[in-house]
């Protein structure tokens, strides 16, 4: 089951759900659309290693837009930032977006109860594509989660992503022991 428009804005209300910036316009039926932030970023090095803390540079999306290439494994972040407090979202992009090559995510599209902060995306597109800082490209769907939850993302002690800023954030792999 999936919260409807009139559910999600009960949520929003009893503030377990939030969403910053928050515009009406961008909630559709089931859906809360959200934006390009103006951060990109790209790894330094070619090959990544799973076991290394592999470093990312950042740079500005221009007021002009910025050419994404294909071969070039980008990371973004939306613009918005969110807090799910009782519900499981989900991160999916939108068909405009995917109807002009942009994947915006490669494996991570679920969020966990009691993820705070802004999303990576991990971007890829199957052609040169320009984007611009402010677009959108993908849209949160909030899912009931049936039972307690023991320990929320936030409250984890060995949460890699919680609280992520407005910037992308890199792999924290290399942060786990295998």
């Amino acid at each position: 089951m999936i919260l409807s428009d009139t559910r999600i804005l009960e949520e929003m209300e009893q503030g377990t759900i939030v969403i910053k910036p928050y515009n009406r316009e961008c909630l559709g039926s089931n859906s809360y659309d959200v934006h390009l932030g103006k951060w990109l970023a790209t790894y330094r090095e070619h090959i990544l290693d799973a076991k290394k803390h592999n470093e990312i540079e950042y740079f500005e999306i221009p007021e002009d837009g910025f050419v994404l290439y294909p071969h070039i494994f980008y990371l973004g972040v939306t613009d918005e930032y969110t807090e799910t407090h009782a519900h499981v979202p989900f991160l999916e992009g939108k068909s405009s977006t995917g109807r002009l090559g942009i994947d915006i995510h490669a494996t991570a599209g679920k969020g966990d109860v009691g993820f705070c902060g802004n999303w990576t995306l991990e971007i890829s597109v199957k052609q040169p594509v320009k984007v611009y800082k402010g677009m959108p490209v993908g849209q949160l769907i909030y899912f009931p989660v049936d039972g307690e939850i023991e320990v929320k993302y936030n409250q984890k002690k060995n949460a890699k992503y919680s609280g992520q800023p407005d910037k992308p954030i890199e792999s924290m792999m290399w942060k786990n022991k295998f």
